[in-house]
């Protein structure tokens, strides 16, 4: 006989995923006011007189009853198009990197290995100059996938390792459960130890996915249009530094908070037990 959750539990488990979310809530709050607090007693000690009513009109604007993106809205937009195509690209190279670490293939371990140990220890605008100036040429490459491409390799040796954590920490019993119910390798690890693997390291990867979100940012140096640039652009336009780049700042924060917040609720779910 199957047993009935008591009618309290929907409470409880609401309780447990509001409670992180409105903690975090108090504490933005009160450094948002700490540092309020600060930002005016700076600028009356340098006599800096705040223009805060004129970022909207770099946020948006409206033309003919319709409202229309302005410059940092668009920078975002490409902001999250790199970082969406270079999600996807980081997982796909973090898993097949991780794959050939823990083959039999001394060549694919060795590849694997030396492609972790070169971009981890190389700093990432490094790796951008390279691809821009002088593989991005050869290849034909423009700059949005040079972007994108640069950002899934350096991510992507992290994530591998990531990944490797997590496929080492499923029991060699499900592979054998795999093999024992007929399934193939690749359907082995598609349908039983993927899902495994993925509720384990959602947490790292998520930290990986706001990294990748923040360092986009670094993609600037190529001028591709991305939130930085623009916000860049807006300063050197209007000489309102402090403004447009706590602006700028408070968008990536929303994004990355907006990122996290959903990898919390996927969590919770990928965890809620089935009755």
């Amino acid at each position: 006989m199957l047993k009935r959750n008591p009618p309290t539990a929907p409470l409880i488990n609401r309780y447990k995923i509001l409670k992180p979310v409105i903690s975090g809530l108090l504490q933005v709050a009160l450094v948002s006011f700490g540092l309020y607090w600060l930002l005016n007693s700076g600028a009356e000690a340098m006599n800096y007189q705040w223009q805060w009513y004129r970022i909207p009109q770099y946020l948006w604007f409206v033309e003919d009853g319709e409202w229309f993106p302005a410059e940092l809205l668009e920078g975002l937009l490409v902001t999250l198009q790199i970082s969406a195509v270079g999600l996807i690209c980081t997982l796909v190279i973090g898993l097949t990197t991780a794959l050939l670490r823990m083959s039999d293939s001394i060549i694919g371990r060795g590849l694997a290995r030396s492609y972790i140990e070169l971009i981890r220890n190389t700093p990432l605008l490094v790796q951008i100059y390279l691809l821009y100036f002088v593989f991005g040429p050869v290849l034909g490459l423009e700059r949005f996938t040079t972007a994108v491409l640069a950002l899934s390799l350096f991510q992507g040796a992290y994530t591998a390792e990531i990944f490797r954590a997590g496929l080492n920490s499923i029991a060699k019993g499900q592979f054998e459960a795999g093999q024992s119910l007929g399934l193939s390798r690749t359907d082995s690890y598609r349908f039983v130890i993927l899902p495994q693997v993925i509720r384990r390291i959602l947490p790292p990867l998520t930290n990986e996915a706001v990294s990748l979100v923040k360092n986009s940012s670094i993609v600037s140096v190529m001028a591709i249009f991305d939130l930085t640039t623009e916000g860049r652009n807006i300063v050197a336009d209007t000489a309102m530094p402090f403004e447009v780049w706590f602006s700028v700042a408070g968008i990536y924060l929303c994004v990355t908070l907006v990122l996290s917040g959903f990898a919390a609720w996927l969590e919770h779910r990928l965890n809620v037990p089935v009755h």
